[in-house]
């Protein structure tokens, strides 16, 4: 869904494995997936497109 939604918007993401970092681990270990918009938490658990896309949209 986050593909879809970047793609549509051009905008980019990266997608990171809590496997390959403790830190991250320790944070989001029960709430994966994680949806980070300009660093901060924007969703635990599920991806909203509507809700991703007004994030990626917003001024």
């Amino acid at each position: 869904m986050i593909e879809v939604v970047c793609s549509e918007l051009g905008e980019r993401f990266a997608e990171f494995s809590i496997l390959d970092d403790p830190e991250l681990a320790d944070l989001y270990w029960e709430r994966i997936p994680v949806t980070l918009v300009d660093g901060q938490p924007h969703d635990f658990w599920r991806v909203d497109p509507q809700r991703l896309r007004a994030a990626l949209t917003a001024p």
